[in-house]
């Protein structure tokens, strides 16, 4: 048997099993590194069995060094790897040097992909790295660009806006399906494919859990089983998992595989999926021989008929992809974001007038030359101004109703979050559109972002000023007061 490949872009093809070295940074959490020379070799058994791409990150520890040692000794070699930076603002300058400082540890003078990681979408900073990451593919720096744990809506937003975005790293299991449904969909619209992590749940869908008692989450587990003891708790409990494994195991009996072949397989033949990405443990235990059996056979119509009936009875994971790095419950090894971030910076800039109102500003060029604020506050009431997808001098979401809905309404929650309020806290909405075609793809957006808050609401059909607008939306927000 050979290992299956897969033309993610041009000039890039990957092996459908990618080796993670996010553990890379679990073996390096008591703060001495690897050995890049030593642990370069520990892998090149991957290489050899056809395994010849590598997912690394600038945040798993020495795992860009790592691969860059083994791509040098091994040609066949590709480096994936990730930018992953604080919240808040980079200039062009900050973005540059990130991608710099990877380039010098892989000891390359291109990156075949790099994948952008998103924090707020309330701060649209975000969107900025993603237009300097896109002028410094172009400059050749870079071959492609992925992002990872984007949103459905905001991966459609980003493709409209003109980002040439290959690739969305996501988590994708029999236990978290959220990539099955609307992230499936912008896929197949724009020809995005998926890099599938967190397939075998950090090892909890293997044979090794079947019937055993849930383990405690405490430092006995790896980062990884941290985590996906989280997701088990929040899809139901350990009880349902074992649901999921006898499944497993009985599709697996049939086919005389491992349970986390099957757990892979099914991955592998959801609709989009490039690749699994599979722990690759420098100088840990290798699983060579079963991750092979993965392209050995394939899961006819009753086996996946059983998976996914047993799938089916867990508690969907909450949210997006990606949602469990942005809002509550962290599903993350520590339950929290204390590992990745120390503070979310206010999305926009906030003057405090004499007359004891607050006002935020979200630095279009009208603002100034018109005289007015996105966002007042006072007491514990907020207006939010007319907003469109303007930001900068772009326009965000491209001629798409939907995708310029959507960042319209990011713009309002970002200048609510600057104010010391949410989305949550709005009573009522506007949305103004001009043409009657959109009112469907502008209520559905305004549905998906309000359908727990349900604010009152009126949708207008006007003129509006400004080429290429199709949506402005006003808001009025009450802010509720702390629980004592």
């Amino acid at each position: 048997m050979s290992v299956e490949h897969r033309r993610l872009a041009p000039g890039l093809r990957v092996s459908r099993v990618l080796n993670g070295l996010w553990q890379v940074a679990d073996q390096e959490r008591d703060g001495a590194r690897l050995d890049p020379e030593e642990a370069a070799r520990a892998l090149e058994a991957h290489v050899e069995a056809g395994f010849d791409t590598f997912d690394a990150a600038d945040h798993y520890g020495s795992a860009e060094i790592i691969a860059g040692t083994l791509a040098r000794r091994r040609e066949a070699v590709r480096v994936l790897t990730k930018w992953v930076p604080s919240p808040g603002a980079s200039s062009r300058a900050e973005v540059e040097a990130a991608v710099d400082r990877s380039l010098r540890r892989i000891g390359v003078e291109r990156i075949d992909l790099l994948q952008f990681h998103a924090w707020n979408y309330a701060d649209p900073s975000w969107l900025d790295c993603l237009f300097h990451l896109a002028d410094l593919r172009a400059e050749g720096k870079i071959l492609h660009l992925g992002v990872t744990n984007l949103d459905a809506v905001h991966l459609d937003m980003a493709l409209h806006s003109g980002i040439p975005i290959v690739c969305n790293q996501v988590c994708y299991s029999l236990l978290d399906r959220r990539p099955a449904t609307a992230m499936a969909e912008v896929c197949r619209t724009h020809g995005v494919q998926l890099l599938a992590y967190g397939t075998l749940a950090g090892g909890l869908l293997s044979d090794r859990w079947l019937g055993r008692a849930a383990p405690p989450i405490d430092d006995a587990l790896t980062w990884s089983q941290m985590k996906y003891r989280r997701f088990v708790d929040q899809a139901g409990g350990w009880d349902r998992l074992q649901e999921v494994l006898r499944a497993a195991r009985r599709v697996a009996d049939r086919l005389g595989v491992s349970v986390a072949n099957v757990a892979g397989r099914y991955v592998l033949e959801q609709p989009g999926v490039a690749g699994v990405i599979v722990g690759a443990r420098a100088g840990g235990r290798s699983y060579l021989e079963d991750n092979l059996r993965l392209f050995d056979f394939s899961l006819d119509g009753d086996a996946l008929a059983e998976l996914d009936g047993a799938a089916a009875r867990l508690d969907p994971i909450p949210g997006d992809c990606g949602d469990e790095y942005r809002r509550p419950p962290y599903l993350t090894a520590a339950g929290d974001l204390s590992h990745h971030v120390t503070r979310f910076p206010s999305p926009y800039p906030v003057r405090h007038g004499s007359d004891g109102r607050a006002r935020a500003s979200s630095g279009t060029m009208w603002e100034e030359v018109a005289g007015f604020s996105r966002a007042v506050r006072a007491g514990n009431r907020i207006w939010v101004a007319g907003t469109t997808a303007t930001h900068g001098s772009r326009l965000i979401g491209g001629d798409d109703a939907g995708a310029q809905t959507h960042f319209a309404i990011d713009k309002v929650e970002g200048a609510l979050n600057s104010l010391g309020a949410g989305l949550a806290d709005v009573v009522r909405t506007r949305l103004y559109i001009r043409d009657a075609a959109d009112w469907e793809a502008v209520a559905r957006a305004h549905g998906h972002r309000f359908r727990e808050v349900l604010p009152a609401n009126t949708l207008i059909r006007t003129g509006l000023v400004g080429e290429g607008y199709r949506v402005e939306i006003e808001a009025e927000a009450e802010v509720r007061a702390s629980p004592e």
